[in-house]
């Protein structure tokens, strides 16, 4: 174990602050603040400050469990192994290699998510893979490469927010799912800057607004075009950019011109003086931002949603311009990196397509494999879930815990049980990995190595601090030895920066270009980090070791960066201020037209449900919920709702509520505010049991980006008996 303070990243959401880990006399680590990460300066929410609790061998599994008798018992790893590998090839020899599924995590590090993909095609020759990351920030995914040809959560870092002159922040609340980044948008205002947000609910990051814009959950679309309708109709499109940086304006034009103000308040229930007062905010400066989050994007029409708020930016020359553009703010700890090289059903390593002949040949090469031997798309997410028990018999699940975070939870529990088989690695024993035949325990991430990419496209290495407890190995030994026991002894080192290097290769030539990146290089860059795309010399592939002396911008197909200041030692900060990552480098509109949710309110189910997290758990809380700290700020489940509500109810603050939808049933107690909608509901999503807000969740999906609609859906309130 290190003697000195070890540097660092948070495990949990995707701004990886820094920090640093210093051992403790009596064992174990403390986290200690590192000033010098500009993210966070040093500053660190109450999950991070505590994340070395999930270390404890009193809260974590310490040996591998198989199922005897109904029950999981303690196991070695040579008989979990096998007991894996043994049932692997038994179904596979039965039903075809597509009866195996793979379900990976937005929170596992480049390495691992590049070998889970590697393992899936390569070892188990399926389709079947996808992974957690879809639930997060796909629709914004699918409309940036739309748009832009390229998707990077931020194209800019997040330095920039306090530079520009208004930013529109819509459906995100950063207060609570990302503190440290609260003080960018703090210090926007403080320079003479403006934000505005948008979200159903008068979160704690809309009290820290010029304006806040409520709209009815699920008219985010329509709310956006009426914006672009008076931006037209007030002369405010910047010609010249749309004309020299753009393609189909006139299509987007015309379909926002459909949406006037007046029926845009209608739908929204956003008034006609807010909306022209948000015009006048996001058009006066000399340059403004968009940014998403799961608001907009976890609907049945999240593409689109997003599309039409990229549209704006268009419009009005902010993207691709100094302290201008649109940027989705991602949730996971490497939701950005987990999705680049290979845990999603349709890509390969470097953000490849795996339908594409030539992506398929590179990769291929790498992995000493012929290209027509790999599977091609498989299942998104959601539809994934939905096939097990039927088409896919058997589960490998890392990182993730889909009976609490996926929409229609019951239903997907219910699929998950009727699993022939079912293996998950996973540091705690989460509600899933309570259910199944093998669970395997795998180290977390103070005690390996590894490199993760924040939501600025920034990527960053953690280091080891600590030595995991012995009956403990990391997700690496665990697909080398199933691997090696299914018939493929090499490829699958246990080394990670061995695998960072093959990353590196598969991923030279690609859009998430990460072949210039290198642990040296990563470990002697003051730790900052450095932003894809960052291609390297051809010599620098040959020899691992080498670094670059390059010191021009490098471009990557995504336009030269820093307005020529950008230095190769950063890689790519700043993208499109040259050109877009398209084949004639222009940005392109894409015409949207408003439609309603997969479900609206009716007589039997007359208000709306959104959800969402707070600030003292994170995503299905299977290890938050395991913190004394946290669970004393956040004990459980609630529904939120306003006073008018509850006086129909006649319910009072803390009564059991019951919210059912067409799905479901949850119960928890009632929390009135006036800062939400009369129309509208609020749960956050950490908890199993009867408060499993998923449990009502709809799973309808986005037709681009199979995004279920996690963010809206009808539900009717009442009285529950007892006190949840």
């Amino acid at each position: 174990m290190p003697t000195a303070s070890t540097p660092t990243h948070c495990p949990y959401c995707a701004l990886q602050c820094g920090m640093a880990l210093s051992p403790l006399p009596a064992g174990g680590v403390e986290v200690v603040e590192r000033p010098d990460f500009p993210v966070n300066r040093g500053a660190l929410c109450g999950k991070g400050r505590t994340a070395p609790a999930v270390l404890s061998s009193g809260v974590r599994l310490t040996s591998p469990l198989v199922r005897s008798g109904g029950s999981l018992v303690p196991a070695g790893w040579e008989e979990a192994l096998d007991r894996i590998a043994g049932e692997f090839a038994r179904v596979r020899a039965a039903h075809g290699a597509d009866a195996l599924g793979v379900f990976g995590g937005g929170g596992l590090t480049n390495e691992k998510a590049y070998a889970l993909g590697k393992f899936a095609r390569v070892v188990l020759g399926t389709s079947q893979i996808d992974y957690n990351g879809r639930f997060c920030m796909s629709s914004a995914a699918a409309a940036g490469i739309k748009a832009f040809g390229l998707d990077r959560g931020l194209p800019f870092p997040m330095e920039d927010i306090p530079r520009t002159g208004c930013v529109i922040l819509v459906g995100s609340n950063p207060a609570e799912t990302m503190p440290p980044a609260l003080r960018f948008f703090d210090e926007l205002r403080e320079n003479g800057g403006t934000l505005i947000v948008v979200d159903p609910r008068r979160t704690r990051t809309a009290e820290h607004a010029d304006l806040h814009l409520a709209p009815r959950p699920g008219t985010d679309l329509a709310l956006a075009l009426g914006l672009l309708h008076l931006i037209v109709a007030e002369g405010r499109v910047d010609e010249e950019y749309v004309r020299e940086r753009t393609t189909g304006w006139e299509d987007a034009r015309a379909a926002a011109m459909a949406h006037w103000p007046e029926y845009v308040e209608r739908i929204t229930g956003v008034s006609v003086p807010q909306l022209r007062q948000a015009v006048r905010l996001f058009c006066e400066p000399g340059a403004a931002m968009v940014l998403t989050a799961r608001g907009p994007e976890q609907q049945s029409k999240g593409t689109d949603t997003v599309g039409a708020w990229i549209n704006l930016c268009l419009a009005t020359g902010r993207a691709g311009r100094p302290f201008s553009g649109y940027g989705c703010l991602t949730g996971q700890g490497n939701g950005q990196g987990g999705r680049e090289h290979g845990q999603k059903a349709d890509q390969l390593p470097g953000y490849r397509k795996l339908d594409d002949p030539a992506a398929r040949r590179h990769v291929a090469g790498v992995w000493g494999v012929d290209p027509d031997s790999l599977p091609g798309p498989g299942r998104s997410a959601y539809e994934l879930l939905d096939a097990l028990g039927s088409d896919v018999r058997s589960l490998l699940l890392m990182g993730s815990n889909p009976v609490v975070s996926a929409p229609r939870a019951a239903h997907v529990e219910e699929r998950i049980r009727s699993l022939d088989f079912l293996a998950v690695c996973d540091v705690v024993l989460s509600e899933t990995a309570a259910l199944a035949d093998v669970v395997l325990p795998v180290t977390q991430w103070a005690e390996e190595t590894g490199t993760t990419t924040s939501l600025e496209g920034r990527v960053l290495l953690r280091r080891r601090a600590l030595a995991a407890p012995d009956g403990v190995r990391s997700d690496l030994e665990v697909l080398h030895g199933l691997a090696a026991r299914l018939g493929v002894e090499k490829g699958f080192p246990t080394d990670p920066e061995e695998v960072f290097e093959e990353l590196r290769r598969a991923s030279a030539g690609g859009i998430a270009d990460y072949s210039g990146i290198s642990y040296r290089r990563l470990a002697e860059g003051a730790g900052e980090g450095v932003f894809w795309p960052c291609p390297a010399d051809p010599a620098d592939l040959e020899d691992p070791e080498a670094t670059s002396e390059l010191t021009e911008p490098v471009d990557g197909g995504a336009g030269r960066q820093d307005g020529g200041a950008g230095r190769r030692e950063r890689g790519t900060p700043r993208l499109f201020l040259d050109r877009f990552a398209t084949e004639d480098g222009r940005a392109r509109f894409v015409p949207v037209s408003h439609r309603p949710a997969a479900e609206e309110p009716d007589e039997d189910y007359p208000v709306l449900l959104t959800t969402g997290r707070v600030v003292a758990q994170y995503q299905s809380g299977a290890q938050t919920r395991r913190v004394d700290e946290l669970n004393a700020a956040a004990p459980g489940p609630f529904v939120e709702l306003h006073p008018r509500l509850a006086a129909r109810l006649g319910a009072a603050e803390g009564d059991a509520l019951a919210v059912v939808s067409r799905r479901g049933r949850a119960v928890a107690p009632a929390r009135i505010t006036p800062g939400i909608r009369p129309d509208t509901v609020f749960m956050p999503f950490h908890w199993p049991g009867e408060g499993r807000a998923n449990s009502l969740t709809n799973p309808a999906l986005d037709p681009t980006s199979r995004m279920p609609e996690f963010k809206v859906c009808a539900v009717r309130v009442e009285k529950a008996a007892g006190t949840p």
